[in-house]
């Protein structure tokens, strides 16, 4: 049983040291093929879009959340590649959705690209910048692999560690459930409950995905003091497990030159 241990947390720390995340250099614990997460992924997002009604691709908000989802995921494609990350996105296949729901303020991606942007967000938002911020925000959670991880931690507490394929066919209720809770497939949301720690790594890279784009980066104070003012009268989503509003504002300033260093105003 202690050389199992042994071997199993030196499985660990060989994968853990041969992940690190994009543009923060954060090393992760990715136990999960990324193929697997992408189907798992896929299958979530038909069935909430079935159950969900999405604004037609006619109107212009719709049109405006599919022309910031291309802007930012060719940016990212690009910036990948061009930085030995391309693996990192192998098999993506970006969509973009409207949902109509005005309570919810809310957005999401999930592994492969799937993304979905809540009518109940627009309000807040304003302007296409500040729908930027948001969209550049979940598509770095997608990009960073945070479900990935996340879920990592959850077999290694759930199923003692054991590799994905023999957790399936060992444990596989467990394993389904580990997943579900992450995604939070109960709920009508579907969206992972990210750690601080990715909120804020997800707040960086999202301010360099948009600048990337051609969205300027200094949209992300006034969205976020928006936001923190919408807090005052409800509890969005979006904020349920993300740093306190002066902490988040504050460390997006001092990010705000490194964002900048990658934006190229659009000619």
């Amino acid at each position: 049983m202690k050389k199992r241990a042994v071997v199993y947390s030196s499985t660990l720390i060989l994968l853990y040291s041969c992940y690190k995340v994009p543009i923060s250099g954060r090393r992760q614990l990715n136990m999960i093929p990324e193929t697997e997460m992408e189907s798992m992924a896929l299958t979530s997002y038909g069935d909430f879009l079935t159950k969900n009604p999405h604004v037609p691709d006619t109107d212009p908000n719709t049109q405006m959340v599919k022309r910031v989802g291309a802007r930012i995921s060719a940016a990212v494609e690009q910036y990948m590649k061009s930085n030995g990350y391309g693996s990192r996105i192998d098999g993506y296949k970006w969509e973009f959705n409207l949902i109509r729901d005005d309570k919810t303020i809310n957005a999401w991606c999930m592994p492969g690209g799937k993304v979905v942007v809540y009518t109940g967000l627009l309000p807040v938002t304003k302007n296409e910048t500040a729908l930027a911020v948001v969209m550049g925000h979940e598509i770095a959670h997608a990009v960073a692999r945070h479900g990935n991880e996340r879920m990592s931690q959850g077999l290694i507490v759930q199923t003692g560690g054991l590799a994905l394929s023999v957790a399936l066919s060992q444990k596989p209720g467990e394993t389904q459930q580990v997943f579900n809770q992450a995604y939070n497939l109960g709920s009508t949301l579907g969206t992972l409950k990210y750690s601080r720690t990715h909120e804020s790594e997800a707040d960086k890279l999202g301010i360099v995905f948009m600048a990337l784009a051609g969205y300027d980066p200094n949209e992300a104070v006034a969205f976020w003091d928006r936001m923190a003012a919408a807090a005052k009268n409800n509890s969005p989503e979006i904020l349920s497990t993300h740093p306190s509003d002066e902490t988040r504002i504050k460390d997006i300033k001092e990010f705000l030159p490194t964002a900048l260093k990658y934006y190229k105003k659009p000619s």
